[in-house]
């Protein structure tokens, strides 16, 4: 079988053919002759039965044609014979044909008269008399001419003008004159409206040919375009015939795939259309048309899909011919479609998989068998001082940090198991089979170190850190979401031990966060209704121990838990968006109250990093001291290393805004943050604070604390700082400072923190002297910390926290009214539980005595929270 276009050009090209050869031009307005060729096969083929029935005519009539008188009837039918038969033979002649059509015409067209008038005049002769039976048939013959001739009028015409001529010739009569005259003019009349009929119909065909033709442009450009291509096999389904494009798509040549099945271009079984699809391969077998299956090329040189349909062929004998069709190319729209999935399952920001197909594999990993759910652990990741960052730093600078942090965490984790985003600072990882706890210990410990190392955003140096809780299925929960809110729930006691720290799941965490919620709540309902109040503790000089300032402190007083410690509810403020409107609160509290001291008395006031971080610091400042009538020179901010985390301009700029004001900055903490000692020789500090964990246990033997505190002080002398010693408690810490230099000292040596009416006494009952008080010697070493632990006494278990903690004991906040003597065992961490005895109570605050020593090198101690 000739291929499709091949069959369409020789169509187009014979249409073409037979319009030039009868001269119509393109807009269809000439007559079309097309039908004259057609009558000249017609007649050539039937005319024979025209010659027989004028033969049964005469046969009929009993004419003697070999009658002497007969001679004139002898010639006209010898004329009727010989026009008869060159009317049958001169269309089957080779010159006849090459004749063009309209030349056929006028040759025919005389044969038929001569036919016409011949037969007429061969009756008129032997039947003058019986004028009716010649009309009769004369009018049989012509009607039977016509008839063959079929629509032909012009043929029907010509006949009926022969038998007139004839009539007239042989005298007829007036009846059989008039009615050929009548027949002649019925002819004509059907002519004229059959040659209308004709030239509507060639213009018809005409425009059709028109639209074959442009259909046939279309489809060249559509093939062009390469947005699709045609392909026809044979009846055993190889190629015939395939699109230039496609080869082109595969770089090859024609000749390359002529013959060959077209199930080798495909690759079976690739099909993405659905379970129940039927294959390209059965559509083949079984001849039945298909639509738009999807497959996938098997001759390209990269991964190309395709979408093929087609049709069977059929000759008009109902016989298969093979099939036809098309087919588009479907490789970008399945790109954009792999690129849609990928959007819908991955973080579009760190490539990590997102929140819904985190679910789904979750989901995934718990559900067992028969019901029965399958091993596998979840770990909640929360940055630490993230939120930093993006504040100061921007959005961009935010976005390129967790793109970093995502390489981190992919490269510890591994083929371990599936890292997803949760979305903001938050990240899963889910680890599938049964979990080892020292695995998940060594992992965990290896997230935190790799995560907290020094980045690099934008020229800037930034230092974070991770916590994380984790929960394991089946032991903390069968469900995706019962995992994930108690992974929740570890990850927010793994902060509340002081960030930067991972925590397994236990069930006591439910009431912990119950707990948490419950005082966030409390706490904004405290700052409405005023029950937040402030105390101050005395910073005195080191060499005239005159009370130079005081610092103020927070705190809370819960009309049911009594005095909540400020490291409880300060993290919890910090975390809802309470440290702002808290930190303005105490900044207009201690002005106005700092307002009725003595001149020379300053005030300290800690200013969160979260604080630093809003621009509107300074104008709020400028109000409280407005409002107060507080000199600024009187008003000592304290700010602690974790403002340069995100050290550029925008700190710089906050520091020159505040020193314009006139206040006074100090370094808090100095030595415990992360920052390096680049910051000083720009910041315009006027005073370094010492950390209290260098201060306790300086005075004991062999302790390096006080060459710290030395190195500390000769830097600041040297910056034109002052330096205030925090923490000391005893007598021989307190003369240890004096003679490393220190300028002030600040601790419960020189008395605890008072309320501002005690403030007011003070001054006026001393004279502004402060007076040491304490211990004459140090106690062995502690180290401070803040962690949770769990105290267990008589089948009983409370949540209390330590703050410092020795090798013989430790002081322990969050229970209250303990009897002294009493007997508890603490759980100070994995698989380390130490028993103690209660040596004293105070408050919130609990003095222990372990009944063994402690090795405190097991404990990992945790920095002081910057709120305290």
């Amino acid at each position: 079988m000739k291929p499709l276009r091949t069959n369409l050009a020789e169509l187009h090209s014979r249409r073409t053919d037979l319009v030039a050869a009868l001269g119509l031009a393109e807009s269809g307005t000439s007559v079309d002759a097309s039908w004259i060729s057609g009558t000249l096969v017609h007649i050539a083929r039937l005319w024979p039965l025209v010659l027989l029935g004028k033969l049964c005519v005469v046969a009929l009539l009993h004419m003697p044609f070999y009658e002497a008188d007969n001679v004139a009837r002898a010639v006209a039918l010898s004329a009727m014979l010989l026009v008869d038969g060159v009317a049958i033979m001169a269309p089957r002649g080779t010159r006849f044909q090459r004749l063009r059509p309209h030349h056929q015409k006028w040759l025919m067209l005389p044969m038929v008269l001569l036919s016409g008038l011949s037969f007429s005049l061969m009756l008129g002769t032997s039947l003058a008399a019986d004028s009716q039976n010649v009309l009769a048939a004369e009018m049989a013959v012509a009607l039977m001419a016509v008839s063959i001739c079929g629509d032909r009028r012009l043929l029907g015409v010509s006949y009926f003008c022969g038998l007139l001529i004839a009539s007239i010739l042989h005298g007829g009569d007036f009846a059989q004159i008039g009615l050929t005259i009548s027949c002649i003019a019925v002819m004509l009349v059907a002519a004229l409206r059959q040659a209308n009929a004709d030239m509507n119909r060639a213009i018809a065909f005409h425009q059709r040919d028109l639209r074959a033709q442009r259909s046939d442009r279309l489809l060249q450009e559509y093939e062009q375009s390469g947005r699709g291509w045609f392909w026809e096999t044979d009846r055993h389904g190889c190629i015939v015939y395939i699109s230039d494009t496609l080869l082109r798509t595969l770089d090859l040549r024609g000749e390359a795939l002529i013959g060959r099945p077209i199930t080798q271009i495909v690759r079976p079984g690739d099909r993405q259309d659905g379970d129940g699809e039927r294959t390209l391969g059965f559509h083949l077998s079984v001849r039945t048309g298909f639509s738009e299956i999807a497959v996938r090329a098997a001759m390209a040189k990269d991964e190309r899909w395709w979408s093929i349909s087609g049709q069977p062929v059929f000759n008009e004998f109902g016989q298969f011919q093979g099939f036809r069709g098309s087919g588009t190319d479907l490789t970008e729209m399945r790109r954009s479609q792999a690129e849609v999935t990928r959007l819908a399952q991955y973080d579009s920001l760190t490539g990590l998989a997102n929140r819904v197909q985190m679910m789904r594999s979750l989901e995934q990993a718990v559900a067992g068998k028969r019901g029965q759910p399958r091993d596998c652990t979840l770990m909640m990741l929360d940055l630490d001082r993230f939120k930093i960052v993006n504040d100061t730093l921007g959005h961009p600078a935010g976005d390129a940090l967790l793109r970093q942090v995502s390489e981190r965490i992919q490269r510890v984790v591994g083929d371990k198991g599936l890292v997803g985003r949760q979305g903001g600072d938050e990240f899963k990882i889910l680890l599938p089979g049964r979990p080892d706890k020292i695995m998940l210990d060594h992992l965990a410990r290896a997230i935190i170190t790799d995560v907290s190392q020094p980045y690099l955003v934008e020229g800037t140096a930034v230092v974070i850190g991770v916590s994380i809780g984790i929960s394991f299925c089946p032991q903390d929960g069968v469900t995706a979401e019962e995992l994930i809110r108690n992974a929740d729930l570890a990850l927010y006691a793994a902060k509340g031990d002081g960030r930067g720290v991972y925590r397994f799941y236990s069930p006591e965490m439910h009431a912990d966060a119950e707990d948490r919620r419950q005082l966030e709540e409390d706490l904004r309902k405290a700052l409405v209704e005023n029950r937040l109040h402030l105390v101050y503790q005395p910073v005195v000089s080191s060499k005239t121990e005159q009370i130079t300032g005081y610092e103020a402190l927070l705190r809370w007083q819960h009309p049911a838990r009594g005095a909540i410690s400020p490291t409880l509810f300060i993290p919890i403020a910090e975390e809802s968006g309470l440290i702002g409107p808290i930190g303005e609160w105490v900044l207009r509290t201690a002005c106005r109250e700092a307002a009725q001291w003595a001149e020379d008395v300053r005030v300290a006031v800690n200013v969160s990093p979260i604080q630093f971080a809003n621009h509107s610091l300074p104008s709020i400042v400028m109000n409280a001291l407005a409002a107060s009538g507080l000199a600024p020179h009187r008003l000592e901010l304290e700010i602690t290393e974790s403002v340069f985390l995100n050290d550029d301009d925008g700190t710089d700029t906050m520091f020159a805004r505040l020193k314009g004001i006139g206040v006074r900055l100090a370094l808090d903490d100095f030595g415990t943050g992360y920052s390096s000692l680049g910051y000083l020789k720009k910041a315009p500090f006027d005073k370094i604070k010492i950390d209290q964990s260098f201060v306790r246990g300086a005075a004991i033997k062999g302790s390096p604390n006080s060459a710290i505190i030395k190195a500390i002080v000769s830097l600041a002398e040297a910056l034109g700082m002052d330096t205030t010693a925090e923490g000391a408690e005893t007598q021989d810490e307190l003369a240890l400072i004096r003679n490393l230099g220190c300028s002030h000292i600040q601790g419960f040596v020189y008395g605890r923190p008072m309320l501002p009416a005690d403030v007011l006494i003070q001054q006026q009952g001393h004279g502004g002297i402060a007076m040491p008080q304490g211990f004459q010697s140090s106690r062995l070493e502690r180290k401070t910390m803040l962690r949770t632990v769990a105290v267990h006494h008589d089948g009983h278990v409370y949540t209390g926290r330590i703050r410092n903690i020795s090798p013989t004991g430790a002081q322990v906040e969050g229970l209250w009214n303990v009897p002294e003597g009493t007997l508890f065992a603490i759980e100070l961490g994995d698989n380390q539980t130490v028993n103690a005895i209660a040596r004293w109570s105070r408050d919130d605050r609990l003095g222990v005595e372990f009944t063994e020593p402690v090795n405190l090198t097991d404990l990992h101690a945790k920095p002081r929270s910057l709120a305290s």
